[in-house]
């Protein structure tokens, strides 16, 4: 790890940390305070991809729907008309909804194929972002002077790198430039995320394997044509098990780094009480 203890993270003068684990455990909360606290930089994988490396498949997608309505068409072929995403750190609709699901096209369903399409641009463009993390800390130095540096990693990282794998590329890579950091739910947290995405079933990335996988299962199990699966029915059994295969891999992670709960994330308000969790954490080994 890039700072041995405690002390060497409070006298640290550039801090460099990615934090890491499921959504909806607190990476944008932190990542967001400490931006706003004005010497930190927040480096959002998400957007990242959503702009960098998946933002033309995105508009291709927006535009290839609009060119089915002929009053759109026109305007687009006359180029009159542009079409963009307008992706943001907190909101990343335009990349999930190009992930799509699959299922039934008269429920928003993609063929499995499609959608395993998108997965494999996902993850290329998710390994191609995560790479480009010590780039951002050098030129936030370099180039807008901030002191310290926060990379808010996608819930699917745990799915691009082998963490059982010690000589991991990535992985590796990453340990040597930042401090990993996982924030850990526990039971009552994991029973609240799978309340809210059933509220509102949203598209993931996740390794093809396990994947084809829940397809072979969960069509088997229900005994639906593929192209009759209720598109949220799927991806609501899947994040159910997703949930328990990536705990293991994100636990694997945590041993190039440290881990902090969810509920000492929730308590932090301020830059100070992030400094002093990690150096906690970081005490704690």
């Amino acid at each position: 790890m890039i700072y041995r203890n405690a002390q060497d993270w409070l006298k640290a003068k550039h801090k460099r940390v990615l934090l890491f684990g499921m959504s909806g455990l607190g990476k944008t909360h932190l990542s967001t305070l400490l931006r706003d606290g004005g010497d930190w930089f927040h480096y959002s994988v998400d957007y990242r991809i959503g702009t960098r490396y998946m933002g033309e498949h995105i508009a291709d997608n927006a535009k290839a729907h609009a060119m089915q309505v002929p009053f759109l068409r026109e305007l687009l072929m006359s180029d009159s008309i542009y079409i963009g995403s307008n992706i943001t750190f907190d909101n990343l609709a335009p990349l999930s909804t190009y992930l799509g699901k699959p299922g039934d096209p008269a429920k928003g369903g993609l063929p499995f194929d499609t959608y395993m399409t998108r997965q494999s641009q996902h993850r290329e463009a998710e390994i191609a972002a995560v790479r480009d993390t010590a780039h951002f800390a050098d030129r936030a130095v370099r180039l807008y002077g901030y002191p310290h540096f926060v990379c808010d990693s996608s819930g699917s990282i745990c799915e691009v790198v082998d963490p059982d794998d010690p000589q991991d590329p990535l992985l590796a890579e990453l340990a040597k430039t930042q401090l990993l950091v996982w924030i850990k739910g526990d039971a009552a947290h994991t029973k609240e995320l799978v309340r809210r995405f059933d509220k509102a079933p949203k598209p993931m990335y996740y390794q093809p394997h396990f994947l084809h996988a829940a397809w072979a299962d969960y069509l088997a199990e229900t005994g639906a044509a593929a192209d009759a699966v209720d598109p949220d029915a799927f991806v609501r059994w899947t994040y159910a098990r997703a949930l328990a295969h990536r705990q293991p891999r994100y636990a694997a992670m945590a041993r190039h780094g440290v881990s902090v709960t969810a509920d000492a994330v929730a308590q932090v308000k301020t830059a100070a009480d992030f400094d002093a969790m990690i150096a906690a954490a970081l005490e704690a080994g």
